[in-house]
């Protein structure tokens, strides 16, 4: 089972929009020097939205090589058609990624029972594990916890991610976690106190730009040491705030882009990140000791 801090990925871009190979084999190599748990690719964060197929499956390629057994790598999978989201599952299984993650459907707006019925088609059609994952503000469904214990009961669901950030639903999930089933957060301002709740890590955007500390505050909350995950994430409350000023991956692309990590380039509909956003960002990687 994972456990721990796992990243998020950025997918770089160079500035005529193709993917940049070499910056994202450096990115896998840098998380694993500075003590990242995992690394999800071609999530939120990795722009999926506007990946081609062929692209999708290629970053989910690249980064299996680069990793080389190092970390797990999970990869992001879902989509707001079943048909699709088998597609993207298969392509991962045959990279050799270790998991999915598989986020609601969106724009459709399934009910609970439709829900349900995605999943389990995904998971009983391709054998690799797999992790749910909600994030209703990114995809106006929100999947009940009644709906996710019902598929905790699957063999090869094996975890959410749960970016809602309540504390009741935190209580509701990690309520029912077991051996076979994993709470993680997908919401970096209130992962801490998930992982204390009994949560197994988080899934996090910040871990781009400040991948050591967010290693060390869920160890720490693993471990139960409230007063020691505090003091490493009051550092970092400051990138889990402003990393989402503007919508995600714009912030975080250009903080990893300001510390030399990757090339400017995103994708339309999304721009770089607003100058006015420039000082606000920059002192939250101050903060963090990033920069």
């Amino acid at each position: 089972m994972f456990q721990g801090s796992m990243v998020a990925l950025v997918t770089p871009m160079n500035e005529d929009d193709s993917v940049d190979e070499a910056s994202l084999r450096r990115l896998v190599d840098y998380h694993i020097d500075n003590q990242t748990d995992g690394i999800v690719a071609v999530g939120t964060t990795g722009e999926s939205a506007t990946l081609n197929h062929e692209e999708h499956c290629d970053v989910i390629r690249i980064v299996v090589e680069q990793a080389a057994g190092r970390v797990p790598v999970i990869a992001g999978t879902g989509s707001n058609s079943t048909a699709e989201a088998i597609e993207y599952t298969r392509c991962a299984q045959q990279a050799g990624a270790d998991a999915g993650l598989l986020v609601t459907p969106y724009y459709n707006k399934p009910t609970q029972e439709g829900l349900y019925q995605h999943y389990k088609k995904v998971a009983e059609t391709v054998p690799i594990p797999q992790l749910l994952y909600n994030v209703p503000g990114r995809t106006a469904c929100d999947m009940l916890p009644a709906t996710v214990s019902r598929l905790a009961k699957i063999d090869n669901i094996i975890g959410i991610k749960e970016a809602v950030g309540d504390v009741t639903r935190m209580r509701d999930l990690v309520a029912f976690a077991s051996d076979k089933f994993a709470i993680y957060s997908g919401d970096d301002a209130t992962a801490m106190e998930l992982i204390l709740l009994g949560g197994k890590g988080t899934i996090s955007v910040t871990a781009n730009v400040a991948p050591k500390a967010m290693h060390e505050m869920c160890q720490l909350a693993i471990a139960g040491d409230r007063a020691g995950a505090e003091a490493v994430n009051l550092r970092l409350m400051g990138l889990h705030k402003n990393l989402f000023v503007e919508a995600n991956p714009i912030p975080v692309k250009w903080a990893v882009h300001t510390m030399g990590l990757i090339p400017a380039g995103i994708r339309l509909p999304l721009l770089p990140l607003s100058e006015n956003y420039h000082e606000v960002v920059k002192q939250a990687m101050q903060q963090a000791q990033v920069l």
